[in-house]
C-alpha cells in the first residue's frame, strides 16, 4: 500500500518530534505543533495505518507512537529534507581544518569535529594506500649498508621503511637509485606498481642491481602488500546519551564491535562519492543493529581515497547529521587536493 501525502506529513512530524524530544509523540502533540489541517481524530487513523504498515510502532499501551526502522528509513529516502549548514557552521568547520599540518592532522581535526558537530562517535579512515598514487619515494643513508625508504603519496601518507643493504654503497650510488626508482614510479598508482618494482631490478646498472633487490623486496611490501589500514575514532563518549542502554545487549556491544578495527573499516568497504545510510537491522554487524551509520567517502577531486561518517541511535537527526559529513568530508577533500 503507497501512503498518500497526509501520511507521509504525519510520519515525517513524528520522527521529526521523537528526534527532537525522545518522547513517544501523541496526535494531539502532533496536531498543535504542526498545524495539519486535520482533527487528532484523523490523525490517530493515519497513525493506525502507519502502524499497521509497520513505519511506527507503540512502545507502551496507551502512549504514543515512535518510528521503526522502516519508518526511519521511507523517512530518510522520501521526507527528509538536508538541512544546509549556516554560513558561521562552514567557516567553524574550514577554521578548524585549515590548520592542519599533514596528514595525521588532517585526520584527528576531521574526526573530532564531526564529533563535535554531530554529537555522535566520528569515525575517519586514514587515505587507503590501495587508493592511493606514488608522489615521491625518497632514499636517506643511515650508514654504508642501511638506508631510509620514506614514500610519499598523493594522499600526504607517508610510509617509512629500514632497508639493510647486501653490501656498502656510496652515496652517488644511493642518488642513481633514487633517481630510478621516482622516474619508474612517480604518478603510478599503488595497486599498479608491483611489475614496476620488478622491473626496476634489471633496468639498473648491474652494480647497482643486488642493492635494488634489497630495495624492491620492501617497496613490494610498502606499497602493495601491507594490510594495515587505519582509522581514527571520536565521540564515543556521545553514545551514553543516545537510548542504546535500552537496546537488547546494551552499550556494551555497541563499544565492543567498535573497538575491533576490522569492523570500523567495513563501515567504508563499498563507498565512493554517494553518502549511504544504514538505519538498525541494515547494518550488516550484528552489534551495530541498534544503531545507524551515515557515511561517505572523501578524496581530492573526483577521486575517493576513504570513508568517513558518524554512529549514533537511530533516532538521530539525519538531514543534519548527513549534511556536516558530507560538508566535513568535502573540506578534507580540498584540503588533500592542495596538499
Amino acid at each position: 500500500m503507497s501512503l498518500d501525502e497526509r501520511k507521509l506529513e504525519v510520519l515525517r512530524a513524528i520522527v521529526q518530534d521523537y528526534v527532537a524530544t525522545q518522547e513517544p509523540v501523541g496526535s494531539k502533540a502532533l496536531v498543535e505543533r504542526h498545524h495539519l489541517g486535520v482533527s487528532p481524530a484523523t490523525v490517530r487513523n493515519d497513525m493506525a495505518v502507519l502502524e499497521d504498515e509497520g513505519y511506527i510502532r507503540q512502545p507502551h499501551t496507551s502512549a504514543g507512537r515512535v518510528p521503526t526502522d522502516r519508518g526511519y528509513r521511507l523517512f530518510v529516502d522520501k521526507l527528509s529534507r538536508i538541512k544546509p549548514l549556516s554560513p558561521a557552521e562552514r567557516r567553524a568547520i574550514e577554521r578548524f581544518l585549515v590548520g592542519a599540518v599533514d596528514l595525521d592532522d588532517v585526520v584527528h581535526r576531521a574526526v573530532r569535529l564531526l564529533a563535535q558537530l554531530t554529537r555522535q562517535v566520528a569515525v575517519v579512515q586514514y587515505p587507503s594506500l590501495s587508493r592511493s598514487r606514488v608522489r615521491h619515494l625518497e632514499l636517506v643513508s643511515i650508514s654504508t649498508t642501511r638506508v631510509l625508504v620514506v614514500m610519499i603519496a598523493d594522499t600526504g601518507r607517508v610510509e617509512q621503511r629500514l632497508v639493510d643493504l647486501p653490501g656498502p654503497i656510496s652515496p652517488d650510488d644511493v642518488t642513481e637509485l633514487r633517481r630510478a626508482i621516482n622516474d619508474k614510479l612517480t604518478g603510478v598508482r599503488l595497486t599498479e606498481t608491483p611489475p614496476l618494482v620488478v622491473a626496476l631490478t634489471e633496468e639498473v646498472p648491474p652494480g647497482l642491481r643486488a642493492p635494488m633487490s634489497s630495495l624492491a623486496t620492501v617497496l613490494l611490501e610498502t606499497l602493495v602488500e601491507r594490510g594495515d589500514e587505519r582509522v581514527a575514532l571520536a565521540g564515543t563518549a556521545n553514545l551514553t546519551r543516545g537510548g542504546l542502554l535500552d537496546f537488547q545487549g546494551g552499550l556494551g556491544s555497541v563499544l565492543e564491535a567498535l573497538e575491533e578495527q576490522v569492523i570500523l573499516l567495513r563501515l567504508f568497504g563499498n563507498l565512493e562519492g554517494s553518502t549511504l545510510v544504514r538505519i538498525g537491522d541494515e547494518n550488516e554487524i550484528e552489534d551495530l543493529r541498534a544503531t545507524s551509520v551515515v557515511s561517505t567517502g572523501y578524496g581530492p577531486g573526483t577521486t575517493v581515497v576513504g570513508g568517513m561518517g558518524v554512529l549514533g541511535p537511530t533516532r538521530m537527526d539525519y538531514p543534519a547529521t548527513i549534511a556536516t559529513v558530507r560538508a566535513v568530508a568535502r573540506y578534507v577533500g580540498d584540503l588533500l587536493a592542495q596538499a
